[in-house]
C-alpha cells in the first residue's frame, strides 16, 4: 500500500476476493515498515528493503512456488512493487502496478512543486488534514457523490459484525464522509498512524528510482504479457506522465489509463478493478 497508509485500505479487496471468494483466492495485506502493526526502526527506509521486508513474509507464508504470486502495488507500494518484482520474477504469476512511478520527477513549476512538498509536512487541523489528504487521492465530484461501496453482510463467509453494531451495515451520505470516517479512525490512533514513520516511508519514496535498462531487465524476467499499470488521469499524488513514463519504460502487456479518476483506483473504481484483476488472474493462474 501506499505512503502512509495501512492494511485496513485493502478492505473492499479482502472482502471481494479473501472472504465472498475465498474458495479460489489466499488474500495476503500487511502494514510497510513505519505503519499500523508493523515496526518503526530508525534508520533510512528505502523501497528495496520495504521489498525484503515481504519477501521475509510471503517466505514465512511458504508462498515460494513458482508463478504463484499475484502482487498488486498502488503509489509506493507499486515502487515496492518493481523492487520485488526484481528480486524474485520467477515466483511472480501478475504483476500490478497501480498510481505508481518508475522515480519522482516534477511535472509542476518549481514554485508549485516546492508548496506540494513543504505543505506536507506542515503540521494542521486534523479536519482540514483529512480533506486535504481526499483532494489529493479522489477527485472532488467523486467525493460529493453517494457512498455506494459494496459492503459485507450476515451471510459474508468469515465476518462477524462489531460488537453492538448488528448487521446490516449502513452506508454513508457521500464517499467523502466515508474517507473521512476511516481517516479518523487510523490517525486517532497512535499505533495505526506514526508521524515518524511516515516521514521515513516518504524518504524511501522520494529516493525510488528504477531506470529504463531495470525496467527492460524487469519485464523480461517476470514477462510483459503478466504486467498490468494503471493511472487515472487525475492523480495528483503521482501525476499522470509519471504513468506515461512507467508504461514508455516497462511496456507492459496491459496499460490502462482512466479518464478522470484519481490516485486510489481500487477505491474510486472498485468494480471496474475488480472485473479487471479477475480476468487477469484467471489468465494466468
Amino acid at each position: 500500500m501506499g505512503l502512509g497508509s495501512n492494511k485496513s485500505t485493502w478492505q473492499r479487496q479482502t472482502l471481494y476476493f479473501g472472504h465472498e471468494r475465498g474458495d479460489k483466492y489466499s488474500s495476503l495485506v500487511f502494514d510497510n515498515r513505519g505503519m499500523g502493526g508493523s515496526d518503526t526502526p530508525i534508520l533510512r527506509y528505502s523501497t528495496s528493503e520495504m521489498a525484503k521486508d515481504c519477501i521475509e513474509l510471503l517466505d514465512h507464508l511458504g508462498w515460494t512456488k513458482d508463478r504463484q504470486l499475484n502482487i498488486t502495488g498502488v503509489s509506493m507500494g507499486g515502487m515496492i512493487a518493481q523492487e520485488l518484482a526484481l528480486m524474485i520474477p520467477n515466483r511472480i504469476a501478475t504483476l500490478n502496478l497501480l498510481s505508481t512511478a518508475p522515480y519522482i520527477e516534477n511535472t509542476t513549476s518549481f514554485f508549485e512543486n516546492l508548496r506540494t512538498r513543504v505543505m506536507m509536512f506542515v503540521p494542521k487541523p486534523l479536519d482540514r488534514s483529512v480533506l486535504d489528504a481526499s483532494l489529493s487521492l479522489f477527485p472532488a465530484s467523486w467525493l460529493s457523490l453517494p457512498d455506494t461501496t459494496h459492503l459485507p453482510s450476515d451471510s459474508t463467509p468469515l465476518v462477524e459484525s462489531p460488537p453492538g453494531h448488528p448487521f446490516p451495515y449502513a452506508h454513508f451520505s457521500t464517499n467523502y464522509e466515508r474517507f473521512a470516517a476511516a481517516e479518523l479512525t487510523k490517525r486517532l490512533d497512535p499505533k495505526a498512524f506514526k508521524t515518524y514513520g511516515f516521514l521515513l516511508q516518504a524518504i524511501a519514496a522520494g529516493w525510488h528510482h528504477k531506470s529504463p535498462a531495470q525496467l527492460k531487465e524487469l519485464g523480461d524476467k517476470v514477462g510483459r504479457d503478466r504486467i498490468a499499470v494503471m493511472h487515472g488521469t487525475l492523480d495528483r499524488l503521482i501525476s499522470f506522465p509519471h504513468g506515461e513514463k512507467l508504461m514508455a519504460f516497462l511496456q507492459p502487456g496491459r496499460a490502462e489509463i482512466r479518464e478522470g479518476v484519481g490516485h486510489a483506483i481500487p477505491i474510486q473504481e472498485e468494480d471496474w478493478f475488480h472485473e479487471k484483476m479477475v480476468a487477469f488472474f484467471e489468465e494466468f493462474n
